[in-house]
């Protein structure tokens, strides 16, 4: 997931802090749960954020380690992941989510003091910024507040037609991705959001990361996280098989059964067969990441310096969701199985976002994620913060309301009987439109 947000440790030295500590962590709590070699002690900054105490931690907040890198990255994907499971997230989450936009319309990873205006040293950050717009245009009711995130996002789009995670900087696939969902979430066509000088789409942009060609037959279809090194990045790949599509971090269920064949990048006298567009691009990038799921049992792998390559829990589960988007669902089965039996320890190291990850990969292939090889993902998600407002299948930290049923819904349904109105209203709110 990009930030979904999501960076391999094999990219460049570009790559945004938050993504750092986020991958740093994540591989850490891989090896600490698959038993593989001890990490480095470099990556053990990031990786070891300290917990906060409980009296310390921002009301409405999720997880208990320190936001200061991902404290909007792991809110969004939290309160996204349990819209998407039938669970209406807690007002204070959704507050304090809200509440740390700056007035410019953009977001930053944490403002430990929102009531302070942003300045210029602020450090804004268009991935941040892309969670919170998927996450409150799914909630619904929030409509100017992602109206100003999404004037914010295009007003740094970069020439070529992509972002950076920071504003000025060489655009990658990761961030453009991203953006690209979140412009779809807000109800706009990305294809129409084009650079001020020369027009280019994201699309445009996402295309020149991919390796054609040129590369090694292996490497072809794969995508790099910025042009220079031009190194395949599984994680960018995953990232941008999903945007290119046209999708974000939610992406309606492929079924278990759905397959559609996938085309990968085939070359003749060393030009691609076909004129490359961002549906066959997805195509490739999604040929690519079946390959490596294949030689590896499955998952996806992670190298940290000095280290041999470790599963990489995280980047497999944004591969699901890539083949999934892509509706390759007999594809997407395979690792999800593997997550199914090697993800729990991980997701409970790495809390709400880890968790999110997991809820949304079990969502776009059709899969419970109340009952995911054994554990309940969204007990557990809901476990790292605020008590829900309601959800529609019983967890364990639900409201004494009868075991689980949303308490608005049975209202909504007594008040309509009430003004004798012939049907039942539905327990999940309508999205405003913004």
């Amino acid at each position: 997931m990009a930030p979904m947000a999501s960076m391999a440790p094999q990219a460049p030295s570009t790559h945004p802090v938050a993504f750092l500590a986020r991958r740093a962590a994540m591989a850490l709590a891989a090896v600490a749960v698959l038993g593989t070699a001890t990490a480095p002690a470099a990556f053990a900054g990031p990786a070891a954020a300290p917990s906060a105490s409980p009296e310390k931690l921002p009301k409405g907040l999720y997880g208990t380690k320190d936001p200061q890198y991902d404290g909007v990255w792991r809110q969004s994907l939290a309160l996204l992941a349990q819209d998407t499971a039938g669970v209406r997230p807690a007002a204070s989450g959704v507050d304090w989510l809200v509440g740390q936009q700056c007035a410019d319309g953009s977001f930053t990873a944490f403002r430990a003091e929102p009531k302070r205006p942003c300045d210029a040293k602020t450090m804004r950050d268009t991935n941040q910024t892309a969670a919170a717009v998927q996450a409150l245009a799914a909630l619904g009711g929030h409509g100017e507040t992602v109206k100003k995130a999404v004037s914010w996002l295009k007003s740094v789009q970069n020439d070529d037609g992509g972002w950076s995670s920071m504003a000025g900087s060489a655009s990658d696939a990761n961030s453009t991705s991203v953006v690209i969902g979140a412009l779809t979430a807000a109800g706009e066509k990305p294809e129409s959001v084009t650079s001020k000088k020369g027009g280019k789409t994201p699309y445009d942009a996402l295309l020149t990361f991919q390796l054609g060609c040129a590369a090694k037959e292996g490497e072809r279809g794969a995508f790099t996280f910025q042009l220079k090194g031009a190194a395949p990045n599984a994680d960018a790949t995953a990232a941008a098989a999903t945007g290119a599509l046209g999708k974000g971090f939610v992406v309606a269920p492929a079924g278990n059964g759905a397959d559609i064949p996938v085309k990968p990048l085939t070359c003749k006298d060393g030009k691609p067969a076909k004129s490359s567009d961002a549906v066959s691009a997805a195509a490739g990038g999604a040929a690519y990441l079946i390959a490596q799921l294949d030689r590896n049992g499955q998952h996806l792998l992670s190298a940290m310096p000095g280290q041999e390559k470790q599963p990489d829990v995280g980047n497999t589960a944004d591969a699901v969701v890539a083949l999934a988007a892509g509706s390759h669902g007999a594809a997407a089965q395979k690792p999800l199985k593997w997550l199914e039996k090697n993800a729990a320890g991980w997701a409970k190291e790495n809390g709400p976002a880890a968790y999110a990850q997991l809820v949304l990969a079990a969502h776009a292939t059709g899969t419970d994620p109340r009952s995911f090889g054994g554990s309940d993902l969204v007990a557990a998600l809901n476990a790292t913060g605020p008590k829900p407002a309601g959800t529609a299948a019983p967890a364990a930290e639900d409201h004494k309301d009868g075991g689980g049923v949303n308490v608005w819904w049975v209202v909504g349904v007594a008040l309509a009987f009430g003004a004798g109105i012939g049907f039942l209203l539905s327990g999940r709110k309508k999205k405003n439109a913004l």
